[in-house]
């Protein structure tokens, strides 16, 4: 293994930290979060950050036992279709709306960091995985975003599509 190698198994080591740190952000924000539909959201998002996490650590134990990257089987978030949107009380709006602030923040660093993990293998394995997880943390991004101007704007939660 040579020093490249260690560097970009400690860009894949401080992943797994952030997917971590994530996971616990997104299940704290849920208890203190009122509202069903966007309690429902966090505890997904959290799922997905464990599910990242799960699969970085595969691929870091795979790394430096094989010297090989793993296949990644993306995942998506599914929601169930609430019968009506749900209005919130303004006090929660504004507790909310800080943890979608925070929430679009660690995804836009997560799209970026794994991008940037893209870029620096050329194993077409851990290119795909990196890839994937980056486009992962765009779409939930785009989600948050949505659930944040509706919310902002609108003073509800929508059913993340």
């Amino acid at each position: 293994m040579d020093n490249q190698d260690l560097n970009f198994l400690d860009a894949i080591r401080m992943a797994i930290e952030a997917e971590e740190s994530a996971a616990a952000f997104y299940e704290e924000a849920a208890k203190k979060t009122e509202n069903p539909l966007g309690r429902e959201l966090l505890e997904q998002l959290a799922d997905f950050e464990r599910y990242h996490h799960t699969n970085l650590l595969a691929l870091e134990d795979s790394l430096c036992n094989n010297g090989a990257c793993i296949l990644y089987e993306g995942r998506e978030l599914t929601f169930p279709v609430p019968d009506e949107i749900e209005e919130i009380k303004q006090a929660d709006k504004m507790s909310a709306i800080g943890i979608i602030e925070a929430a679009i923040e660690i995804k836009r660093k997560a799209e970026e960091r794994y991008a940037a993990l893209a870029e620096q293998t050329a194993d077409p394995n851990g290119q795909a995985m990196f890839e994937r997880l980056a486009e992962e943390e765009h779409v939930n991004r785009h989600i948050l975003e949505r659930a944040y101007w509706s919310l902002n704007n609108r003073g509800v939660w929508v059913q993340p599509q």
